[in-house]
């Protein structure tokens, strides 16, 4: 009979071979301090550098380490997804592999599961070291998230969260394709706490959350969990009605009162290349929802494992 695993921790990796050691050094000093069976799964997400073979090197000597080796790079949230799909713990911790995410607070995370929450998010009181672009653009999407969409999402937080076998299962019923775990996790409405904490600059290796990444992911969250896009075309057509009617009644102000008369024709064109510019912003929209519906109706699974190991199915 195979032992219960108490806590299980989940973590992507992509091109991290100079943070795996360090990382899971500090894990195993954390688990020394908690009673139970732990399993440490490492994803694989396609790395190109030697993040396999230091995996491969740690799994020989710690049976507990488990790799899921994707076949190629299919994203963090497809990643992790795969590794909260072989999580069989109790209590399923998700971090990230570049020691941004303190394994330290993972004791405090698990304090508040034993006092019964069924999600501990780890809340960041400070950001990170990104560019002006980056910083502004979490905090414009988080704003629109909060005030738009139906689902009331954590602000500050991340993928480093504590949650109950419960809640993994609801989430791994979860089948889209279009993956937000942060927003995923938020819908299942268990009951929730926090644990704040100052996430320190990365140490090693250069992030693979480039600018491109993190926009598909802020899309992926606004489009599954926010009406806001779909009613952006009702509001830009009442702006443009109500435009359109104040042109209107300005020119004909300006005939009778003043006896100026324009040329229509000018007017036109800037109206129709505004309209134009409309049209092209509302297609974008409904190309994006039409484009995630193509992907949940093919049908294609998230993600490809290459091959497992130290997995007992393996």
């Amino acid at each position: 009979m195979t032992d219960i695993i108490e806590y299980s921790f989940v973590i992507p990796a992509f091109n991290e071979q100079e943070s795996i050691p360090l990382l899971f050094n500090r894990l195993l000093e954390i688990s020394e301090k908690l009673s139970g069976n732990k399993e440490y799964i490492f994803v694989n997400d396609g790395s190109s550098d030697q993040t396999l073979r230091v995996l491969t090197e740690l799994s020989v000597l710690h049976k507990s380490l488990k790799i899921i080796n994707l076949s190629r790079n299919f994203g963090h949230q497809a990643a992790l997804s795969a590794g909260l799909r072989y999580a069989s713990g109790n209590a399923v911790i998700s971090m990230d592999c570049d020691l941004q995410d303190p394994p330290e607070v993972i004791l405090d995370m698990i304090d508040r599961w034993k006092n019964g929450f069924d999600v501990v998010y780890a809340r960041r009181l400070n950001f990170r070291e990104d560019n002006f672009l980056k910083k502004i653009g979490s905090k414009i999407f988080y704003r629109l998230m909060g005030k738009f969409s139906h689902i009331r999402i954590p602000r500050n937080v991340g993928d480093f969260r504590l949650v109950d076998k419960r809640v993994l299962r609801e989430l791994n019923k979860m089948p889209e394709h279009a993956r937000y775990l942060r927003g995923m996790v938020a819908w299942t409405g268990f009951k929730h706490c926090f644990v704040d904490y100052m996430r320190p600059d990365r140490a090693q290796g250069k992030s693979g959350y480039t600018f491109a990444k993190l926009a598909t992911l802020g899309m992926d969250g606004m489009f599954n969990f926010s009406m806001l896009p779909l009613r952006l075309g009702f509001l830009l057509g009442i702006v443009s009605i109500i435009a359109g009617f104040g042109l209107l009644f300005y020119q004909i102000g300006d005939v009778l009162i003043n006896k100026v008369y324009y040329h229509l024709y000018k007017w036109l064109i800037v109206v129709l290349f505004i309209f134009m510019g409309f049209m092209f912003l509302l297609l974008w929209i409904l190309g994006e929802y039409i484009g995630k519906i193509y992907d949940d109706v093919r049908n294609r699974p998230l993600y490809v494992i290459e091959n497992l190991k130290n997995f007992d199915n393996a």
